[in-house]
């Protein structure tokens, strides 16, 4: 074996060190995500700034009869078909829809829910749909109104991306909107009267009792 002068035995330990640093990074990949860009009024939220869901596995949604201390409507109250398209659904889905009461309430507009669990595309993409979907049934099928800005809030947790709007333009102008998206659900919900805030502390709280 030939005996390596010091030019190209330097030459060599370059290469070597060359080789390592690339299978460490290869593709020199960014160390974090890039940032999400905000939404714009009118239009179902962008992807937020999100945390990582909690656990690992697979999350499914259950209709809970109670979620974040409000009460599932039955019999003759409870919604009796599916208000809005919830795209498409496959056998290992579940479809979640349901009224809620809160604490004391008898009658008047309950909170309307609607999520999905196992999604086979992206989360946020369904989340998407199922928000422009009730937009358009809290402003009456149709309505060209024009919905304020969602903002980001504390998703609970599991994790993933949590916003809400509120629909001043709408026949109730305190009504809001909230969606949540993870690694493999989508669920939004309008919360009567009530502000952005409040409405996201809610749905946080529901979300505990209705994804496991």
């Amino acid at each position: 074996m030939p005996i390596l002068g010091p030019r190209p035995l330097l030459a060599t330990i370059a290469l070597a060190t060359t080789l390592t640093l690339t299978a460490c990074n290869p593709a020199g990949e960014a160390e974090g995500p890039p940032a999400a860009p905000a939404s714009t009024p009118g239009s179902a939220p962008a992807r937020p700034a999100s945390t990582p869901p909690a656990g690992s596995g697979k999350h499914t949604l259950t209709e809970a009869a109670t979620a974040g201390g409000l009460t599932k409507a039955t019999g003759a109250n409870a919604v009796s078909d599916v208000p809005i398209d919830p795209g498409e659904m496959r056998d290992d889905m579940h479809l979640v829809v349901a009224d809620y009461n809160r604490a004391g309430q008898t009658s008047g507009r309950r909170i309307l829910f609607v999520g999905v669990d196992s999604v086979p595309e992206d989360p946020n993409k369904r989340r998407e749909h199922l928000w422009r979907g009730l937009i358009d049934y809290a402003l009456q099928n149709g309505s060209t109104g024009t919905p304020t800005t969602a903002k980001p809030y504390q998703p609970g947790p599991f994790g993933g991306s949590l916003e809400c709007l509120s629909l001043p333009e709408s026949a109730n102008a305190t009504d809001v909107i909230c969606g949540w998206s993870d690694t493999a659900t989508a669920a939004v919900a309008l919360f009567p009267r009530t502000t952005p805030a409040d409405a996201a502390r809610l749905f946080a709280a529901m979300r505990a009792d209705l994804e496991h």
